[in-house]
């Protein structure tokens, strides 16, 4: 198992948009992937799940990853986050820990 920690820079949060390609994103790797947004754990590969968070700008997220894949899944998923998930937003090279 493998984690890092990233902030969300979209304005919006992980709305319907960004929760999607956050999903597409997850599904492309075998690991199961998860999101910790405080207590609340976040099943990545599920859009429902992701939006259902309620995870705004600013949000600090412990992600996960366990499996085949995990080193792969861990750096596509924070770097998706980190750079707005097709959203443009920039980021700040402190918003991801690896």
């Amino acid at each position: 198992m493998v984690s890092g920690e990233v902030t969300v820079v979209n304005e919006s949060g992980l709305h319907l948009r960004p929760a999607g390609v956050l999903t597409q994103t997850s599904i492309k790797y075998k690991s199961n992937i998860y999101l910790y947004n405080g207590d609340r754990k976040i099943v990545a590969k599920s859009v429902l799940n992701v939006m259902a968070a309620g995870v705004k700008q600013g949000a600090h997220l412990r992600v996960e990853c366990e499996g085949p894949d995990e080193e792969e899944a861990l750096e596509a998923i924070i770097n998706a986050i980190s750079s707005g998930l097709g959203e443009g937003t920039e980021f700040n090279s402190e918003d991801r820990v690896f």
